[in-house]
């Protein structure tokens, strides 16, 4: 199982935090950081930061809103990181959300699969040194050539439901998807199968973006407790969560309580079921169920807290238990 991690760019810490969570995943020796980007940093201006602050680690931009960021500027920003640092950089695009896109940005999510398939093939044009020639129905790129070095970043595409498993088949060199349980995320190792099947294409690997935490305390749980409620209600998703036990919970989710009110009625079982959450035997025995569902890499989302600012305690507990699956 290979490991990487994500910055958690938690509400509810300092937006300077990523800087220290940056150096941790250095440290502990994993080899890539992902960068979103939300409701603080500019995820190119904080990849530069980082490259500053680190020296070896990759980096890994998105899944960035095709819908919010043309394939120019996607590519202009990850070429711009490549060269300021000199690292080694990849792109993720997706979709986003209808408050992410339509509500802080103020654009359309009409036809985002479409948007998605188009921004992807951009984008790989771009990043491979090609002048763009997508003109899209949604969005595209046409006669632009970066002028700085071309990163030949690889490209991985943000997927869920069947028309992104479907780019994802045919224009992806991985596929992610995002808090997900092991038998959620078994049914879209198949969906990605099936698509490439019918698109004559070797299916990509499958990455899967967890939320994690080693030992945690109250205020770790209420931090990732707090991460899944905008979930419970969402479609796909609350489909999941049922699955997994919790129809309770989404019913409760979808008379449209006050989020403190949904907040309450989270378990920290509702967590570990999409997570790495626990003792070191409870997160090597998770590794193992996502292994068997045929995720093929783990994108690690460590807690953080006053005690444990950059989350080291997590990635060193969640290194430690992928190598014990290994053994």
């Amino acid at each position: 199982m290979k490991l990487s991690v994500s910055l958690g760019l938690w509400q509810d810490r300092p937006p300077e935090e990523a800087l220290e969570a940056a150096r941790a995943a250095e440290a502990t020796g994993y080899p890539e950081l992902w960068i979103g980007e939300m409701a603080t940093w500019d995820a190119f201006a904080l990849g530069t930061a980082i490259g500053a602050a680190t020296s070896r680690i990759s980096l890994t931009f998105g899944p960035l809103a095709v819908t919010v960021r043309d394939p120019a500027t996607i590519a202009m920003g990850v070429a711009s990181v490549a060269a300021l640092t000199g690292r080694a950089t990849g792109v993720a695009l997706g979709t986003s959300s209808e408050v992410v896109v339509c509500g802080w940005h103020g654009r359309s999510r009409s036809r985002a699969a479409t948007a998605l398939a188009e921004s992807a093939q951009a984008v790989r044009q771009l990043l491979a040194g090609e002048k763009s020639g997508v003109d899209g129905q949604v969005v595209g790129s046409r006669g632009y050539r970066l002028r700085l070095p071309a990163p030949k970043s690889p490209l991985t595409i943000a997927a869920f439901g069947p028309r992104a498993l479907a780019v994802a088949a045919r224009f992806a060199d991985r596929m992610v998807v995002n808090l997900v349980s092991p038998a959620a995320a078994a049914t879209l190792v198949r969906g990605l199968r099936e698509a490439a099947s019918g698109a004559g294409t070797t299916p990509p690997p499958v990455a899967a973006w967890v939320v994690a935490a080693a030992d945690p305390g109250p205020a770790e749980l209420e931090q990732l407790r707090r991460g899944v409620v905008g979930y419970l209600a969402a479609p796909g998703y609350a489909d999941m969560f049922r699955a997994a036990g919790f129809g309770e919970l989404v019913d409760f989710a979808r008379t449209r309580p006050h989020p403190r009110s949904l907040l309450a009625a989270v378990p920290p079982e509702a967590v570990a079921a999409v997570g790495l959450v626990g003792s070191p035997a409870e997160i090597a025995a998770k590794i193992g169920e996502y292994a068997a569902a045929g995720v093929d890499e783990l994108v690690i989302v460590p807690a953080s807290g006053d005690e444990d600012p950059g989350g080291e305690k997590t990635l060193v507990a969640c290194r430690s238990a992928a190598g014990s699956f290994d053994a």
